[in-house]
């Protein structure tokens, strides 16, 4: 098979890249355990000092893998996963930049919001469509509470509308969003920066900026399991079957 999940490393960064667009780099089991193995694997490897997050195709990451959802339990459908990549990014000793040139849905964005620096295109849009498909947007709620300002995170969750680029900085999802051809230098200024911080003092650093590791994992696995009993139960199976069949759920106007 096919990697979905590649890492390069160049001149102290390296480069994890998700390469699954045919499902729009959703978040699959195979894709899911190759994220967490580069992942691993960069933090293992000395020669990269700076890791940035990436992708290939139109989408960054479209969240969970809706087709595999569909018909699993709540034990079985693997949501449970999500919450340690997202340990893994937020208590990496080691600065992470998301890139994104394509947008992002959903636990997608959580791994956006788990990245130390988060820089898009300025046509890029962003959504949370969770409670439209009869889930709750549990997992993801905890590094976005880190970045996003509450009322707007509120607003989002609760709605599921799409909004761009321009709002997403507004309310500290990114850093920046520049357009297309000033994507790569803008993430190059940001790495370029952060190489020229020591990787020790970079360590510490990020440890006094963050909230206490086993709090973040404590939450995190209560929230999984009430991820994943929202992905098995009956409103969330006939939100992902609404979906796939592309009609209104049961408790949507149906114009």
């Amino acid at each position: 098979m096919a990697e979905l999940v590649h890492l390069d490393v160049d001149g102290g960064v390296g480069t994890i890249t998700l390469d699954s667009p045919a499902n729009r780099n959703a978040l699959s089991a195979a894709l899911r355990r190759e994220l967490g193995d580069q992942l691993q694997a960069a933090l293992d490897d000395d020669a990269v000092r700076v890791i940035v997050l990436t992708h290939t195709g139109t989408v960054f990451c479209a969240g969970a893998d809706l087709k595999e959802a569909r018909g699993a339990d709540a034990d079985s459908q693997g949501v449970a996963e999500l919450p340690d990549l997202l340990v893994t990014l937020m208590g990496a000793p080691k600065p992470t930049v998301a890139r994104l040139a394509g947008t992002a849905r959903a636990g997608g964005i959580g791994l956006v919001a788990a990245c130390d620096l988060a820089v898009a295109v300025d046509d890029v849009t962003f959504a949370f469509p969770e409670v439209r498909l009869g889930l709750v947007p549990a997992v993801v709620s905890v590094p976005l509470r880190r970045r996003v300002q509450p009322q707007a995170l509120r607003v989002l969750f609760l709605t599921g509308e799409v909004f761009d680029a321009a709002r997403a900085e507004r309310i500290g999802l990114l850093d920046a969003a520049v357009p297309a051809d000033r994507l790569d230098p803008e993430v190059a200024r940001y790495t370029d920066a952060l190489l020229r911080g020591a990787p020790r003092a970079l360590a510490a650093t990020k440890a006094v900026l963050a909230d206490p590791p086993d709090d973040d994992a404590r939450e995190l696995e209560v929230l999984g399991r009430l991820s994943a009993a929202h992905f098995a139960s009956a409103e969330g199976q006939e939100g992902l079957a609404a979906f796939a069949q592309r009609r209104p759920p049961s408790w949507a106007p149906s114009n």
